[in-house]
């Protein structure tokens, strides 16, 4: 499941752009300022961010550079009604990772940020190979050693998850915050459960876990 993160002071915008993505199956978190827009960011994790270059508050782009300093890995897409080429190339060239002009199309956008996730799972290939394991994006087919390893969505998602937060601890409270969203409450031993299967299934040795910390996949 994607979760982002839109950051827009025009609420009809944010209402249509919520709304779009939600029907296409992402968990949209919303910002309607840019002071809120940064405590979001720093406060949770997204896997994409919409943001809006003219905000009240707080800018597009200061909150741009605020994501650079605190090293945040997360694409960032610029929403803005600039079409300058000039400041096209000042958000690009500060970190933005694609850049939108208004107005523009739902379906462009949806599909820049799909782009954008797979890029940033990837790092710009299909796959994913380490150790004996390949995963293929496209298809969401993990083999091991050659062998195709049958993965639950979550578990599926859960692998993704960790493999995009390398070599980092990740809390269990952010697991649950990314892999489920806002769905209903789930029983407090599901991500147990499932990190036990994904050891079964494509390596004992697969995940790390640390009692306070959380689990890692170590790249």
């Amino acid at each position: 499941m994607v979760k982002i993160l839109i950051v827009e002071d025009e609420k009809d915008i944010l209402s249509f752009l919520k709304r779009g993505f939600e029907e296409e199956g992402y968990v949209v978190d919303t910002a309607d300022n840019g002071q809120d827009g940064e405590y979001k960011i720093a406060l949770n994790h997204y896997d994409i961010i919409i943001l809006d270059w003219m905000l009240p508050e707080k800018s597009g782009i200061e909150i741009l550079k605020c994501i650079i300093k605190m090293e945040i890995k997360t694409p960032v897409v610029l929403l803005t009604a600039k079409d300058e080429v000039k400041d096209k190339v000042e958000a690009l060239k500060i970190g933005a990772d694609d850049y939108v002009t208004k107005p523009f199309s739902f379906e462009e956008l949806e599909a820049r940020v799909e782009s954008l996730y797979r890029r940033s799972i990837s790092k710009g290939s299909n796959t994913i190979e380490f150790q004996d394991i390949i995963i293929d994006i496209p298809s969401k087919q993990v083999t091991k050693a050659g062998s195709i390893v049958e993965l639950l969505a979550k578990e599926y998602e859960l692998l993704l998850f960790l493999i995009k937060n390398k070599n980092c601890f990740v809390s269990v409270n952010k697991i649950y915050d990314a892999i489920w969203g806002d769905e209903e409450f789930i029983n407090s031993n599901v991500i147990q459960v499932i990190i036990y299967r994904l050891r079964k299934k494509p390596g004992k040795d697969l995940v790390k876990s640390s009692r306070g910390l959380g689990y890692k996949i170590e790249l």
